[in-house]
């Protein structure tokens, strides 16, 4: 196993980060980075490996220290789906997954069609930032609207989102930790008062049905709640607002024709625009055992990353990797995780791709790049800055 250095904040990387996974594949299914001092892979079998053995998980052997400015936000983190192994975590999706049920995001089809349609009639004439006018209002206000927050509080939802995530990013700071926990204490203190108001008067959305969720007469308690619509809001909104942004970016660069969002074939567009330049690139692992993958020996207490956009351009898996190819036969990539840990959101992120996309270009047809498209430096997250379009 070889040492590698590169910047998580170099500008080239930012920008491209896929020569690097090129470089790093190359060397063998595990390499270590020498600026995180980790354990990495983006071979997409080790990667799917990992995923789905139980012998590794989120969960590290021994509780890390929490420094006391940061104590509000990791007691939100304590109750999240995405930190918890079984059983809790097991306790705690299957009480969201009654709620949170395939029949209940289907139904958000025309609300999405609709909120689609609004925002991409009002785009600016000339020039405008795609982002701002489209891709970052559609989730927020579904999610708002799927959870039954007042759609009027999306501007404070993605305020307080885009603070905490910024725990998630490459050499953050003081500042970044201080603006986060702020956001936290915000988004507790209203998700408290309105999941009270909501038990008192419940109606027909998401946190009165996660309210109700009870299983062989366990319900989930109030910080669970509340930890698990903050989860459900970051995850999924954070996530699709890069993934629109970087496909239309995608499609734009690639001049797909618009056929490739008709009906019959924007499924697959949408899988491929997940798979070549996804919103979320390194997803770590805990190993509970001993155990040894693709020639590479774990202690218990060791850590790995797992490189998923890496993953998603390994030629071991996929025919010519790094060509965009919207009709590339449908099959798993490693963009929504694998797993017990599958993202619960991959159906409305992927409900929202396959409805919104056709919905802009149908109403702007000859929508074109007015910018070179310049990512924001927020890895591991990889999302861009601005979409500056025209059309």
């Amino acid at each position: 196993m070889i040492d590698l250095h590169q910047s998580p904040t170099d500008p080239a990387f930012v920008q491209d980060p896929y020569p690097f996974y090129e470089r790093a594949r190359a060397a063998g299914p595990f390499f270590r980075w020498a600026d995180y001092n980790l354990v990495c892979t983006g071979n997409a079998a080790a990667v799917n490996a990992i995923f789905r053995d139980r012998r590794f998980g989120r969960e590290p052997v021994d509780p890390l220290p929490v420094p006391p400015h940061l104590a509000p936000f990791y007691a939100v983190e304590a109750h999240s789906m995405l930190e918890l192994e079984p059983p809790r975590h097991t306790r705690l999706r299957n009480l969201v997954l009654r709620a949170f049920t395939s029949r209940r995001i289907a139904g958000l089809a025309p609300d999405i069609t609709a909120l689609a349609t609004e925002l991409a009639r009002s785009c600016p004439k000339g020039d405008f930032d795609l982002l701002t006018a489209f891709a970052q209002p559609l989730p927020v206000r579904i999610i708002a609207r799927l959870l039954g927050v007042p759609e009027e509080m999306a501007p404070d939802l993605l305020r307080w989102s885009n603070a905490m995530v910024g725990m998630y990013m490459a050499g953050r700071t003081r500042a970044m930790e201080d603006k986060a926990v702020a956001a936290t204490e915000a988004f507790v203190t209203f998700l408290r008062a309105y999941i009270a108001e909501r038990r008192a008067r419940p109606a027909d959305d998401l946190i009165t049905q996660l309210i109700a969720a009870e299983m062989e007469g366990d319900r989930l308690t109030t910080d669970e709640l509340i930890s698990t619509c903050i989860l459900l809001l970051n995850a999924g909104h954070e996530a699709t607002v890069h993934t629109i942004g970087n496909g239309v970016k995608t499609l734009l660069q690639t001049r797909t024709p618009l056929s490739a969002l008709a009906p019959e074939a924007i499924e697959a567009t949408v899988e491929e625009i997940l798979r070549y330049d996804p919103a979320l690139h390194m997803f770590t692992r805990w190993a509970y055992a001993e155990i040894e993958v693709m020639g590479h020996r774990f202690q218990r207490g060791d850590q790995v990353a797992l490189l998923l956009a890496a993953a998603n351009r390994d030629p071991g898996a996929w025919d010519d990797p790094a060509r965009f190819q919207p009709s590339r036969p449908v099959k798993p990539h490693a963009s929504f995780g694998a797993g017990l840990h599958f993202c619960v959101g991959a159906p409305l992120a992927r409900l929202e791709l396959q409805i919104a996309l056709p919905i802009l270009f149908q109403h702007h047809p000859r929508l074109a790049l007015a910018a070179k498209p310049q990512y924001g430096d927020v890895y591991h997250f990889h999302g861009l800055r601005e979409l500056c379009v025209t059309g």
